[in-house]
């Protein structure tokens, strides 16, 4: 027996109904806001991640699935979608159209980290990224985007967190105080985070370790070291948030885990999800254009991952509709009517009626428990006698009445019941 790799797992039915539900959610709340969908490759070469979203950072070093193919090129699954989409953005020129572009993206990424609940090595993430503008007001858009569609799928109890971690001009300053700071406390940090210090401070405020948490605590602000035009950016994000009444809650340790982020950083958690919280996040990456293609074109976004989302879903309670039923049960009688029905069973369908019939050559009480299991509207037994004097009784299983039907405008007459 051959079983699917650790840290993946196979979406089935009932189960896939939910995911496409969801989906179809966020496509309605996309459209909503004028998003297009785009659709990048699996693999992208490897340098595109690695100059994209930093070689110092976890999924970097750590995380990537990458492999040479035939030819030795090195190849990476994609570990996340924003660089994808901006590689894209670039390659294809969508920047010499008119800006700003918005794009959604749905599909799958893959890390190998340790699997645990709501994470997978293969996962699936949907998102949202915006080019060509460095309007604060767009940041509180993309925000808004995540926000409705938390609120069109009834998750209650949210937290959204921001915060601006600078950009070139003010964040080298706020680094080295930062990283002294680290360094004359490093004897109560973990590992991974002394290592951080000459590499990529900033990653030390992202951990979670406790003893961290407490030199995280007393550790300089990046709010408090802002330049004028991050500090007005920062400023305008909040009052646009305010106009559209989403609530938030500055979070001067929020930078994300990748290197890209300019300015706006944020996440949305809840609390009930436990170690793992955060349900979707992002922020600008004004920068990363340039660093992939020497393009200098701003651009903001989010990331949400789908596992995680529906483990929210199911702690919240939240029942996701699943519309399992068929509107009619062909019940067949020997082989000469399910010949017919089976002809029947086409022009049903062709009319937009979802339609079944049995394949096992069960008995009648056997497709009558399968119109049951299956929740049909309606069931017929068409058998020789049926065909014979050209009727069938048509049986609505929602209230037990009947009505005979002329076999010849059976389609037309429960199209016009249903």
């Amino acid at each position: 027996m051959i079983n699917a790799p650790r840290g993946t797992n196979d979406i089935l039915p009932p189960e896939s109904a939910k995911w496409n539900y969801i989906e179809s959610k966020a496509k309605y709340i996309f459209d909503l806001y004028n998003y297009d969908e785009i659709r990048t490759p699996i693999f992208e070469y490897t340098e595109l991640f690695q100059r994209g979203i930093g070689e110092a950072t976890d999924i970097v070093e750590k995380e990537m699935y990458t492999f040479e193919d035939k030819s030795g090129r090195s190849l990476t699954l994609r570990p996340e979608g924003t660089a994808s989409v901006v590689r894209s953005f670039l390659e294809n020129k969508i920047y010499g159209q008119a800006q700003p572009t918005k794009y959604f993206y749905i599909g799958p990424m893959f890390r190998y980290e340790r699997p645990q609940a709501g994470r997978y090595r293969q996962f699936y993430q949907l998102g949202v990224e915006v080019f060509g503008t460095q309007d604060p007001m767009v940041d509180a858009e993309v925000i808004a985007v995540g926000m409705r569609y938390m609120d069109i799928l009834g998750l209650k109890d949210l937290q959204l967190y921001i915060n601006s971690i600078g950009c070139p001009e003010c964040r080298p300053q706020y680094l080295e105080n930062l990283t002294e700071y680290l360094k004359e406390n490093k004897e109560d940090l973990c590992n991974d985070c002394k290592n951080r210090i000459d590499k990529n401070p900033l990653r030390v405020l992202d951990c979670k370790n406790k003893s961290c948490q407490t030199v995280i605590k007393n550790a300089p602000k990046i709010t408090e070291h802002l330049c004028e035009e991050c500090e007005t950016h920062f400023n305008s994000l909040q009052k646009n948030l305010k106009s559209i009444n989403i609530e938030y809650k500055i979070d001067p340790t929020l930078v994300r885990g990748l290197d890209y982020y300019t300015k706006t950083a944020f996440e949305v958690k809840y609390e009930g999800l436990g170690a793992q919280d955060t349900i979707f996040g992002g922020g600008r990456y004004d920068k990363l254009a340039d660093e992939i293609g020497s393009k200098d074109i701003p651009g903001i976004g989010f990331a949400l991952g789908i596992e995680r989302l529906l483990l929210t879903l199911d702690k919240q309670e939240i029942e996701i509709p699943i519309d399992k039923s068929i509107d009619i049960y062909l019940t067949t009688i020997g082989k000469k009517a399910k010949i017919s029905c089976f002809e029947l069973l086409e022009e049903f369908r062709k009319k937009g009626i979802k339609a079944e019939i049995d394949y096992q050559d069960r008995s009648v009480g056997g497709q009558m428990k399968s119109a049951d299991r299956m929740n049909a509207t309606y069931t017929v037994i068409i058998g020789e006698n049926e065909l014979e004097s050209g009727k069938a009784t048509v049986r609505n299983m929602k209230n037990g009445e009947e009505q005979e039907i002329k076999l010849e405008s059976i389609v037309e007459s429960i199209e016009k019941m249903i």
